[in-house]
């Protein structure tokens, strides 16, 4: 029984702010994030869950960090070894990190893959909570852990590594209480309602939120 509630604000396509236990941590500030991610203040936490640049602008970064110097900064090892040594903690699968009051559990170790001939870079999803609030996963760029207990799933709608039928067992695999699509920027608003019909119709979650780029909602 969640006695509290977690808002949730997208960012544009991967990128999301987390505000649960009087804490507010943002993920995944790509290339294709808004404006605003970059503009964000009085953050307690910034992850990111692997180096592609639609999950890491390395251009517009710098500029979130100078506005939240105090924030915890976290991202899997090999993102790590590209960033600033002495500022971001490298997490990976199973790794544990107090942020405020929130919980961040590192998932996974791997990127999904996209094509055989491209090394598979690291990836290290997220699990937040917090006692009495709803437990929210982030996997970033892969479909391959499902860890127990999610009550609200950031769904990678679309991707060049994966497809509607992976998409469904996943969610299927988690179970989540309650989901919403991220990583979608590369759709047409045509495609987006088919894909997003999918997720309606087969994924067997009843709370499926058609939450825009730019919306919020409280789970």
């Amino acid at each position: 029984m969640h006695d509290g509630h977690v808002k949730i604000i997208r960012m544009g396509h991967a990128a999301i702010v987390i505000e649960a236990a009087d804490t507010r941590v943002l993920i995944d500030p790509g290339a294709f994030s808004v404006d605003a991610s970059f503009e964000l203040e009085g953050l307690d936490g910034i992850v990111v869950t692997h180096q592609h640049p639609d999950h890491l602008d390395r251009e517009r970064i710098g500029a979130l960090l100078a506005r939240n110097e105090s924030a915890t900064l976290l991202c899997d090892p090999q993102t790590a070894e590209l960033l600033d040594h002495g500022t971001w903690t490298a997490h990976s699968h199973d790794d544990e990190t107090y942020v405020g009051g929130l919980t961040v559990l590192g998932v996974g170790a791997q990127h999904a893959e996209i094509v055989p001939a491209l090394p598979r870079i690291a990836n290290t999803g997220v699990l937040v909570s917090a006692d009495g609030e709803p437990t929210l996963f982030h996997p970033g760029d892969s479909y391959e852990h499902a860890p127990g207990g999610v009550d609200v799933l950031a769904l990678p709608l679309s991707a060049p590594w994966t497809n509607v039928a992976e998409t469904v067992e996943f969610i299927y695999r988690v179970s989540p209480t309650t989901l919403f699509p991220i990583h979608d920027a590369g759709l047409s608003e045509l495609g987006h309602g088919l894909y997003w019909g999918h997720v309606e119709n087969f994924g067997g979650v009843e709370d499926a939120r058609l939450v825009g780029p730019t919306d919020s909602t409280i789970a």
